[in-house]
């Protein structure tokens, strides 16, 4: 059962939430029980899903990671759907639990797996960083290490609030490994 309930929203936020996301999500109505970090958190999520310059479909693959990584049923659902709209490949998404032995990633792809792995586990080693430098520059970098962390964050709060996956997303539920 969600612990934290949906709430209503503050005129200004309801209309900037429905310019940006169509319907909120349950994650932003849970959210919405503080306006002001809500409202945060949606420019934040915004900015790394439209203003960054690596390929969409690359920072898909790694939330898809670290909601397998963090077992976040909510977080793998609503980024299926994102993903595939991006175009992921469904081998790739078949793959992605075993991304290291796949011949469905490339190099490139695999550094930011890596990446991904090492930030939502907590620990980016100089090997790690070294391997994701070979195909990213500096401000790649910061943006790729920003994708799993934000979305870390996400499925701990998803997680703390207990958030409940809306019925039409459940047709996107994973068997997570």
């Amino acid at each position: 059962m969600q612990r934290i309930p949906n709430a209503e929203f503050e005129p200004v936020l309801k209309k900037r939430l429905e310019e940006l996301w169509g319907q909120p999500p349950n994650l932003y109505r849970a959210l919405g029980n503080h306006a002001p970090l809500c409202a945060a958190w949606t420019e934040f999520a915004r900015a790394i899903r439209y203003d960054s310059r690596s390929p969409r479909e690359l920072r898909e693959l790694m939330i898809l990671r670290g909601a397998q990584l963090m077992r976040s049923e909510y977080e793998w659902a609503q980024h299926l759907k994102m993903a595939r709209k991006c175009g992921v490949r469904e081998a790739q998404i078949a793959a992605l639990a075993d991304w290291r032995n796949s011949a469905e990633f490339d190099q490139r792809e695999k550094a930011a797996l890596l990446l991904a792995e090492a930030v939502t586990q907590g620990t980016v080693t100089d090997e790690t960083y070294a391997a994701v430098a070979k195909h990213f520059d500096h401000a790649q970098f910061v943006e790729l290490a920003l994708v799993p962390a934000f979305y870390a964050m996400a499925a701990r709060m998803l997680d703390a609030m207990r958030v409940q996956l809306e019925p039409e997303a459940r047709a996107y539920s994973p068997k997570l490994p």
